[in-house]
């Protein structure tokens, strides 16, 4: 494992971290591939890959002698830097099968993002790169099934939401060393709010403290993120599949809406240039491809990944083309807007999309990649509704819509997967919450933070009151963590993999308890 940049040297910035092999001459190192790097170098953010097709996978590296140059560039130069690449059969690179090189310009924060076709399909891979006399780890990636092939199953886990001041990203460790042939984030892979102590109480570096607002800042908040030991240790390990919710921008945004749109300086067009300056940072820092480059505030992040006939995931963008939240945000009852037929979370492009993807998909499992809950979140375990406006609960003729079409186009298994509630649910999906008779159509399994809201309990006062509100919930939990998924030709089985503690590091992993969707059976059931 590599020795990399430790969260008290963050603190005090107290160097640039530690990245990549010294040669000396500039020839490949074949033996040693994951030997432990010096300090220095231009490898400090890590190495990923992403987007897995049964040919190719998107690599990714960001280069940064200074990660926390407050002018975000760095500490890189103004001019371009070649940046070689190899893919390997082997960790020892004794079998090359790809090699070449691509050029890290300042424009993009001197992020590159090669994109590898020609190799074999469901097959693992491992790949490095090299800046002169420098040489990268080794990472680890696979390849996705023969679209026409039937898999006998798929490895898969999936996470959210990781406050750096929160918590110790331990989870990441943990899912490293899980058999996974890939990782859904499933958004807030990063907060833009300023950070001035960490969870420990301790004062940060002043150039953390104010909210992210421009590009420099938005740089150095990944940078933050980005060094931490476990998310490289993960990303090194496994291909990441990534969306992202509201917090890669701001909190609770909505299309051109600012959640501070009462603001002067969070007016339509000035929020417009904020999301561009982060979705530019969120592109150079992730392992993403030129289709999902975003073009000024605008971003093509909805897309489907096929894992053979077993099943299909598609990532959804539940933020870019939403309209404004309902009732003023928030939460409440009797809010009819929310009720509203003209009202969308997707939009309507988006939404057909979708909806059109399942009239043609021939794969057994449906799986959709969402940031906030699907199903009905009652607050109130009486007589009342009392829902959260942001999440679907907000958009109802939306999830009524998109629920009734997977029944009426004979979708086999549809199985929803989400982030953001910093809870663990396994729930189901019903084509009508107002009709208590209404069929279950589907499955969603909720999964719990990374790092946000701290330790967390397995049991506390939203789960009381959710067991007793929702009959269609199934289990609830409100531990750190993440959520591991094995899906095979009969069933579906999540593991809900929980951390006693956050605010420390070490914290070991189990799994508090299982559920499964079996094959043409719609809901959740205990393992």
């Amino acid at each position: 494992m590599n020795t990399r940049m430790s969260r008290r040297r963050a603190l005090g910035l107290g160097g640039a971290g530690a990245a990549a092999v010294l040669l000396g001459t500039g020839a490949w190192n074949a033996a040693g591939a994951f030997a432990a790097p010096r300090a220095g170098g231009v490898f400090t953010l890590g190495i990923a890959s992403g987007d897995p097709t049964p040919d190719g996978v998107v690599l990714w590296t960001r280069l940064a002698t200074d990660p926390f140059a407050v002018d975000g560039k760095g500490g890189m130069p103004d001019r371009p830097v070649r940046v070689a690449y190899e893919v390997a059969v082997d960790e020892r690179f004794r079998g090359v099968v790809r090699r070449g090189s691509v050029v890290a310009t300042p424009s993009l924060g001197h992020s590159v993002h090669p994109e590898i076709r020609g190799l074999a399909p469901d097959r693992e891979y491992f790949y490095r790169f090299r800046v002169g006399d420098e040489i990268s780890q080794a990472g680890r990636t696979r390849t996705m099934p023969a679209q026409h092939s039937n898999p006998r199953e798929l490895n898969f886990a999936f996470a959210s939401c990781q406050a750096w001041q929160d918590g110790y990203f331990t989870a990441y460790d943990h899912m490293a060393a899980e058999d996974l042939d890939f990782v859904v984030h499933l958004g807030d892979y990063l907060y833009e709010s300023g950070v001035r102590t960490n969870r420990r109480g301790v004062q940060t570096d002043p150039r953390f403290h104010t909210e992210t607002f421009d590009l420099a800042r938005y740089r150095l908040q990944y940078s933050l993120y980005k060094t931490e030991a476990p998310l490289q240790n993960a990303h090194a390990r496994h291909p990441f599949i990534t969306t992202f919710d509201d917090h890669e921008v701001e909190n609770n945004w909505a299309g051109d809406l600012s959640q501070a749109d009462t603001e002067p300086d969070q007016d339509p067009a000035v929020f417009r240039r904020r999301r561009a300056d982060a979705f530019q940072a969120m592109y150079e820092n992730l392992p993403l491809r030129r289709a999902q480059m975003p073009t000024g505030p605008d971003i093509h992040m909805h897309r489907r990944l096929t894992y053979g006939k077993l099943a299909d995931l598609t990532m959804l963008d539940t933020r870019s083309y939403r309209d404004d939240q309902p009732c003023g945000d928030g939460n409440g009852v009797d809010c009819a807007d929310r009720l509203d037929p003209d009202r969308t979370i997707l939009g309507a492009a988006q939404r057909k999309w979708l909806l059109d993807g399942f009239s043609r998909s021939h794969a057994r499992w449906q799986i959709l990649g969402n940031q906030a809950p699907l199903g009905q979140t009652d607050r109130d375990p009486g007589p009342a509704l009392n829902v959260w406006y942001d999440p679907w609960d907000g958009y109802v003729a939306d999830r009524d819509r998109v629920l009734a079409a997977a029944q009426d186009r004979g979708v086999r298994n549809l199985v929803v997967i989400t982030g953001d509630r910093h809870q663990n649910y396994a729930w189901d999906l019903k084509r009508d919450y107002a009709d208590p008779t209404s069929p279950t159509v589907a499955s969603e399994f909720v999964g719990t933070s990374i790092t946000s809201g701290g330790d967390g309990a397995d049991m506390n006062q939203d789960g009381v009151n959710f067991m007793a509100a929702n009959p269609h919930m199934k289990f609830f939990n409100a531990q750190r963590g993440y959520v591991r998924v094995n899906v095979n030709r009969e069933r579906w089985q999540s593991d809900f993999r929980v951390l006693p503690y956050v605010q420390q590091p070490g914290a070991p992993v189990a799994t508090r308890a299982s559920y499964v969707v079996e094959d043409r059976v719609p809901g959740v059931q205990e393992a």
